[in-house]
């Protein structure tokens, strides 16, 4: 695993910056746009749902769950997304917490917060709002939020006690976090060192276990995990698939080599090893 922690986020928004922009099959660091809402289609949402969002919100999302499924986020809460990247849950989020209502998007990409910014002006909503930053060390008030919500983001940090500690800090007295993520378990020491696979959000994740422990930690009560998403050697390709390039022929991408052939192995040694989890937890209430 990378261990410097500026050099993690700058490879992050790197990749993250190149796949929002691309436009076909030479770009780097994902496929086709079309083929990123893949991972959209595994994450659970609803045909309605995403029938309801500017279409590049959907194609661009990088989710690997659906935080806001079965929450009890209600009208007038005040929501914050890390990592908010397009803005596919910040909008869900904004169109459940309704004009009383506030939805709050962290990320740390220009690119990102562009994209996003489009989305929220096709959206027609006026409740949404981005910030730029960093989910180690959130632009947020503290003790001012009724949700945090984050899609397949935490697992890029490099300092996730502080992420958790973060989430503790901004969250009312009696607020909650739903958060979904991809966790791991006993990978292979290769894929750690693999660049590309962190910015893909498989090298950089840590257990379930850890996860929890993380959360408990943080001051965190309640910490569970309310769903998983278990997947199998052609969702795993899907998934790895999305984020990278396709190419049959082996080409240069985010540091590392990456074909078609060594997406097919990389799947193959990640079956039973990584799955998407719905992380539960609340803040003690005062």
């Amino acid at each position: 695993m990378i261990d410097d922690h500026n050099k993690v986020r700058k490879s992050v928004s790197t990749a993250y910056a190149k796949a929002v922009s691309a436009q076909g099959a030479d770009s780097c660091c994902c496929s086709e746009p079309a083929q990123k809402s893949v991972v959209s289609k595994l994450a659970g949402y609803s045909r309605e749902e995403l029938e309801c969002l500017p279409p590049e919100a959907v194609v661009n999302s990088f989710g690997c769950g659906h935080p806001l499924a079965f929450s009890a986020v209600k009208e007038g809460d005040v929501v914050v997304d890390l990592g908010s990247g397009a803005g596919i849950d910040i909008l869900l989020a904004a169109k459940k917490v309704g004009p009383t209502g506030r939805a709050i998007g962290v990320d740390m990409t220009d690119e990102m917060i562009a994209k996003a910014r489009e989305n929220i002006a096709a959206s027609g909503l006026t409740n949404v709002e981005l910030r730029k930053g960093v989910i180690e060390d959130l632009p947020v008030e503290t003790g001012t939020v009724d949700w945090v919500i984050s899609n397949c983001v935490i697992n890029l940090s490099p300092d996730k006690p502080k992420v958790f500690a973060e989430i503790a800090r901004v969250l009312k007295p009696g607020g909650r976090m739903s958060v979904a993520d991809i966790v791991v378990k006993d990978l292979p020491e290769w894929i750690r060192q693999n660049e590309a696979l962190y910015s893909s959000c498989v090298a950089g994740a840590i257990s379930e276990e850890e996860y929890l422990d993380g959360l408990r930690q943080a001051g965190l009560e309640q910490a569970e995990v309310r769903e998983r998403i278990i997947y199998d050697a052609a969702q795993l390709k899907a998934l790895v698939k999305s984020e990278l390039p396709d190419n049959e022929q082996s080409v240069t991408c985010c540091d590392g080599p990456v074909s078609g052939e060594t997406i097919g192995q990389i799947a193959e040694s990640l079956v039973g090893k990584v799955w998407s989890a719905k992380f539960h937890a609340q803040k003690r209430k005062a």
